[in-house]
């Protein structure tokens, strides 16, 4: 089946709010085995949403709104998708009663004037109760064509979904889909996507997609069969020829993070590790502590912003800051053997660089970055040539350097 989500609000047009629920509702209504193809958003204007209902139900089975429930004159979604279907709006007393329930529970008068409207729903509608919050929600089934009217606050929409809208849809969807992500770094999408270009041509289930991120691309292999055991059954060959084309250029898979898999790494390696941070100002720290249990293999972290902190701190040589400078690979070299050598740890990772705005000469340009990698005696520094704003270049250069860190890791028995 076929479904769209049309998420109702004059808020949403305008950007004040972050339209959260299509990404939710979207993901969700794969997960069922529900193909999305449209989302829109339409202000509180019944004119218009009557028109968007037309215009979804022409080419889908199931249309979703969110938002528009509330007791306001504005809040009109229920009425509209009534008035579309030419139905009648009728009072639950069940409703009804909860909203008193509800209002007196938390010291408010007993239910009157326009919050009563939230116990009208169309005729023949089964209602959705909102544990969350006022404004309950509904289903309703015309001739095959399916209308769920849900709440706008996220977190009453998603216990809504969950708890009455997911048993409410599964007697109408006979499949399932199933997604596998692979996270590749160290690969652009566009050379990603000509390197899988026969997989993508020569498959329809499973199904590859490309996502590009800030410093990576995601795969994700798709595959709608009769249970989810079927469908990972369809994934898996997929997925391992894709492990084969690009090795270890995946660094994980699903929601999983980079800092997880290094940290996996070390505690699994019996190894410990420091950082040294110049351009990058803590952010390779912040990101490794993101895992519990890091503590046991990660000692310190330094910003070593200065050169009186580089000389101090990480014992780096006077006259090697006079010959090349803060930023250069030789100072990258012994930031990251100091800090390892005076933190008593295996490994040593250090980042300096120019950042920017300022600061960049044509010899060394803002987006210029070294980082240092020392591991059990052996120092690696790779440069890192980036553009963009200072925030980008520092998050580039923390990822690229996390990421040198995961493949070193690697080759170690």
């Amino acid at each position: 089946m076929k479904a769209e989500i049309l998420c109702v609000g004059t808020e949403l047009l305008l950007g004040d709010i972050i339209n959260t629920n299509a990404q939710y509702l979207a993901k969700r209504l794969a997960n069922l085995g529900i193909d999305v193809y449209h989302q829109s958003v339409v202000g509180d204007n019944t004119k218009r949403l009557k028109e968007e209902l037309k215009e979804s139900f022409n080419r889908a089975d199931i249309v979703i709104t969110t938002g528009g429930l509330g007791p306001t004159p504005d809040d009109l979604t229920k009425e509209t998708g009534a008035e579309f279907f030419n139905k009648k709006m009728l009072l639950d007393e069940e409703s009804l009663e909860k909203l008193n329930s509800y209002f007196l529970k938390n010291g408010k008068e007993k239910l009157k004037g326009n919050n009563i409207k939230q116990a009208y729903f169309p005729e023949d509608a089964v209602i959705f109760a909102n544990d969350h919050g006022t404004a309950p929600g509904c289903g309703l089934d015309v001739n095959g064509k399916i209308l769920i009217i849900l709440p706008g606050p996220p977190s009453e929409m998603k216990f809504m979904f969950e708890n009455s809208v997911v048993p409410f849809l599964k007697k109408y969807s006979h499949s399932v889909l199933e997604s596998k992500v692979l996270r590749v770094t160290g690969i652009g999408e566009g050379v990603l996507a000509e390197e899988i270009k026969d997989l993508i041509d020569s498959n329809t289930n499973p199904t590859i997609a490309t996502y590009a991120k800030e410093w990576e691309v995601t795969l994700r292999i798709t595959a709608k069969s009769d249970t989810k055991e079927a469908a990972l059954k369809l994934i898996k060959p997929m997925k391992n020829e894709l492990y084969k084309r690009f090795g270890d250029n995946i660094y994980g898979e699903d929601d999983t993070s980079i800092e997880a898999v290094i940290a996996n790494l070390l505690i699994k390696k019996d190894l410990t590790i420091a950082t040294a941070e110049s351009c990058t100002g803590g952010l390779i720290a912040s990101k490794l502590i993101n895992y519990p249990g890091v503590s046991s293999v990660f000692i310190e972290g330094a910003v070593t912003y200065s050169n009186a902190a580089k000389m101090r701190r990480l014992g780096v040589k006077p006259e090697t800051l006079d010959k090349f400078g803060a930023v250069s690979k030789e100072t990258a070299h012994e930031m990251a053997e100091g800090i390892a050598k005076t933190s008593g740890t295996n490994i040593g990772l250090s980042t300096t660089g120019v950042a920017g705005p300022g600061g960049g000469t044509p010899q060394k340009p803002v987006g210029l970055v070294y980082i240092g990698l020392y591991i059990n005696g052996k120092v690696i520094v790779k440069k890192l040539e980036s553009s963009g704003t200072r925030d980008k270049i520092r998050n580039r250069a923390t990822m690229y350097a996390l990421d040198l860190l995961r493949r070193e890791l690697l080759k170690l028995e």
